[in-house]
C-alpha cells in the first residue's frame, strides 16, 4: 500500500489541530486524530495544551501502525485485497478503531467476497455513517469505483 497517499488522505479527513481539542465524541485529541490515551504524556493536560510537531507526526505515525496491524487481524488477507480497498479500510480503522469495525459484519462478507457494491451498502447502513456523512460517503464511493 502507499503509506504515503493514506497519509494524506487522513490529514484530510482527520484534520490537524497541534493542540489538544475535544473530538466531536467529546475525547480529548490532538494532531491528526490522535485520541489521548492514559500511557500519553498529554494525558490530563488541558484542552488547549500546545503539541509540538514532532510530537504530533510521532503519534501520527504509531498510529497508523497501529491500524495497519488492526487491519491485518481483522482481515488475514488485507495486503492482497486491491490498494483501494486497504486504503479504504484503513481510513474506517482509523476513525473508528478495531471494536467498531469489527462489527462491520455484513461489509466484512462483501470484502471476503470481493463484492465491492455489498461492502459499500454495509457501510451506508451503520450509524458511522451518520456520524461522519461527508467522510463516509467519500469513502463509500471509493468502495463501490473498485474493480
Amino acid at each position: 500500500m502507499d503509506l504515503e497517499k493514506l497519509r494524506k488522505e487522513l490529514e484530510i479527513d482527520e484534520g490537524r489541530v497541534d493542540e489538544i481539542y475535544n473530538d466531536h465524541l467529546g475525547y480529548p485529541t490532538f494532531g491528526i486524530g490522535h485520541l489521548v490515551v492514559e500511557h500519553d504524556a498529554e494525558y490530563g493536560k488541558e484542552i488547549g495544551t500546545y503539541v509540538p510537531e514532532n510530537r504530533v507526526i510521532k503519534a501520527f505515525e504509531q498510529d497508523i501502525e497501529t491500524v495497519l496491524s488492526d487491519c491485518n487481524r481483522l482481515y488475514e488477507d488485507f495486503e492482497d485485497l486491491p490498494e483501494e480497498a486497504q486504503r479504504v479500510i484503513a481510513n474506517m480503522m482509523f476513525n473508528m478503531g478495531y471494536t467498531r469495525l469489527r462489527k462491520f459484519k455484513g461489509m466484512k462478507r462483501g470484502v471476503d467476497a470481493r463484492d465491492w457494491n455489498a461492502a459499500a451498502n454495509e457501510m451506508v447502513d451503520s450509524r458511522w455513517h451518520k456520524q461522519v456523512i461527508n467522510r463516509a460517503n467519500r469513502l463509500v464511493e471509493r468502495m463501490r469505483q473498485i474493480e
